[in-house]
């Protein structure tokens, strides 16, 4: 409540660390929602790997999961093909995802841990972190900050194949990224 501060002598206007505080929050929340919000036509960072065939649009069941390693060997994913529309799903129903099967948040193994009519994977053994798969692969509970690295895919006829990977997988590095 002191309008003057004389820390050297001469009267100055004082601002005390709550005061700036609150000034700075109040100066925040007078920005428009729609600053921090993605411009339209924005997409998702994705590293570009090889094209590999990874498996057939008619062979895959709905709930089954199909393993295989991309973008390198030791690299173990799953393609499933969820029944339901899901973000950056192909083929008819826009239904059939990948993901990696290393937990973002210390590494876990989510091999068989897909939860069949649910549309996740998890929980992870080391915290228990689900993934939900409709949603790109977010965290729906558990330790983990990220959402799980989802296989880019596309179609060609009958044929799936892998082109990409967005999002960072545990304890590999990437290559070059685009948008």
């Amino acid at each position: 409540m002191n309008p003057s501060c004389s820390h050297d002598g001469n009267a100055h206007p004082c601002l005390s660390r709550r005061d700036l505080l609150f000034a700075g929050a109040l100066a925040l929340s007078t920005l428009p929602v729609t600053a921090w919000a993605a411009p339209a036509g924005t997409s998702l960072l994705k590293a570009e790997h090889a094209r590999r065939r990874i498996g057939r649009v008619d062979a895959l069941a709905v709930d089954q999961a199909l393993y295989f390693d991309y973008p390198q060997p030791g690299v173990t994913n799953m393609l499933v093909r969820l029944g339901v529309p899901a973000g950056a799903g192909v083929g008819p129903g826009a239904d059939i995802v990948a993901f990696n099967l290393r937990c973002t948040h210390m590494g876990g193994d989510l091999t068989r841990t897909l939860r069949r009519g649910q549309q996740l994977l998890g929980p992870c053994p080391e915290h228990l972190t689900t993934f939900d798969l409709t949603r790109h692969g977010m965290v729906t509970s558990g330790s983990a900050t990220e959402a799980l690295p989802q296989i880019v895919l596309e179609t060609q006829g009958d044929e799936v194949f892998a082109v990409g990977v967005m999002g960072l997988v545990y304890g590999h590095f990437g290559s070059k990224t685009t948008t």
